[in-house]
């Protein structure tokens, strides 16, 4: 199996700049996108590479936020947001249950500037785990996206210069070792423990062409899927959006 994870950063863009090629070449058996920016109306007349069952969850604002997931495999359930109302109005999250896992596709939200929304996000972080805690008693889960936040320094270009900054903030990377003290593996690291692997770059700078980048899109998996990873990358190569996708494959 492999899942593929992109925050494309508005789907309506991303398909002038070469999604749907990307998608078919990609051979991915589950696609997860985030910052979509649109409704299933909006791309009515987009014809998505055959095989794949699309599934939604827009936000109620229009033009912001929201995920899909492209999966070949006919979901056995899914599910909308976190069952959390106070934060599933910004579409960030959709959970399909397949035959030997769940995949939660999720876009984290930004803390903002001077972390003015950071209690919303730590918020949300403690409804992420507690969802797929509660997924973990039936299967196996995979969570993946735009997780917003480097988890160590050695997962961003200029730590020192961005200590308590949106996205490595001690509170974002508390609630990202929640994630990993409950038995969750990011997957990358589980096969590359070296630097200058980062999937966000700004767009300011000439970031992106010198590789002054952060690592903040993640494919985390229950310990239990272990032995059953095979590889994850990153594909810094792909462009059309600032981010790029990152994926895993297991058997």
């Amino acid at each position: 199996m492999k899942l593929l994870s992109w925050n494309v950063n508005g789907v309506r863009a991303a398909l002038g700049k070469g999604l749907l090629d990307w998608i078919t070449a990609s051979d991915a058996d589950v696609i997860c996108l985030q910052e979509v920016k649109a409704t299933p109306g909006d791309v009515q007349g987009v014809v998505w590479p055959k095989g794949y069952e699309v599934l939604w969850n827009a936000a109620q604002k229009k033009g912001y936020s929201g995920t899909a997931i492209f999966t070949r495999q006919k979901p056995l359930s899914t599910t909308l947001g976190l069952g959390s109302p106070e934060h599933d109005a910004e579409g960030r999250a959709i959970t399909v249950e397949l035959a030997d896992c769940y995949i939660v596709g999720v876009y984290v939200p930004n803390a903002q500037p001077e972390l003015a929304r950071i209690a919303f996000r730590q918020a949300w972080d403690r409804a992420l785990l507690a969802h797929v805690r509660k997924l973990e008693k039936g299967k196996p889960v995979f969570f993946c996206g735009d997780l917003n936040v480097a988890h160590e320094e050695i997962d961003l270009a200029r730590p020192k210069e961005n200590v308590g900054s949106p996205g490595f903030s001690d509170e974002e990377r508390a609630g990202f070792r929640e994630f990993i003290g409950a038995g969750f593996v990011d997957t990358f690291r589980h096969f590359e423990s070296g630097p200058g692997h980062y999937s966000w770059w700004t767009y300011r700078a000439g970031a992106r062409a010198r590789n002054i980048g952060w690592r903040i899109d993640y494919v985390m998996a229950s310990s239990s899927l272990t032995s059953r990873l095979q590889r994850a990358w990153i594909e810094p190569d792909v462009l059309g959006s600032d981010h790029c996708p990152v994926g895993v494959q297991w058997r």
